[in-house]
């Protein structure tokens, strides 16, 4: 928070995982032909923006370090879910992400770094670029790096069992919620916010 930002201008959030939460998952997806929405997803992303909350997206893209794809192919993809979206009347306030491994990286994308999950850097970045309140906002995924990255960002983490959400609810803390898919986490979070307006 920028000195002299009064509290009521930071806004809540939902911070979303993208492979397995948004879109079905295809191992290293980069290709658009390769992209289909779990369904639901769209609808579920309306109702957030028509609550008042931001939608950031926060993905680690290993695949950028690995060499199979670079950025400007996660930006086309990007780009792609955005004309979607944007054709259901729903909109993503922000695309942050991750380029990095620690061990698989090639040249500078092989690095230790605080921006992939679970550490919280994706989130606090966008936390500080779009004003948003940590502890009134949720991060959603199916995996274990999304509830660690939430939790140390300050947000509420809810687990999706789309992807590999099934897998990672053998392991995870079992006070975190847990959801079929991303339709059913948004009823959950609506509820708790106090905001049940649908707009189909």
């Amino acid at each position: 928070m920028n000195k002299g930002e009064s509290l009521g201008a930071l806004r809540k959030a939902v911070f979303l995982d993208r492979d397995g939460t948004i879109n079905e998952e295809k191992n290293y997806l980069h290709r658009i032909e390769d992209f289909s929405f779990i369904p639901g997803v769209p609808l579920a992303i309306k109702r957030l923006n028509q609550a008042g909350f931001l939608v950031i997206v926060v993905t680690n893209q290993s695949g950028v370090a690995r060499g199979y794809f670079d950025l400007a192919d996660v930006r086309r993809l990007h780009d792609h879910v955005a004309s979607c979206l944007a054709s259901e009347q729903a909109h993503v306030d922000g695309f942050y992400i991750c380029p990095h491994h620690p061990e698989a990286g090639q040249g500078i994308w092989r690095k230790q770094c605080d921006c992939r999950k679970g550490a919280p850097g994706l989130l606090l970045q966008a936390a500080e670029q779009l004003h948003v309140d940590l502890s009134r906002s949720f991060m959603v995924g199916d995996k274990d790096a999304d509830m660690e990255a939430g939790r140390r960002a300050g947000c509420t983490p809810l687990l999706v069992l789309t992807g590999y959400g099934s897998e990672t609810a053998r392991s995870v803390d079992p006070t975190i919620g847990r959801f079929a898919s991303l339709v059913e986490a948004v009823d959950f979070i609506l509820r708790q916010d106090g905001n049940h307006t649908v707009t189909a």
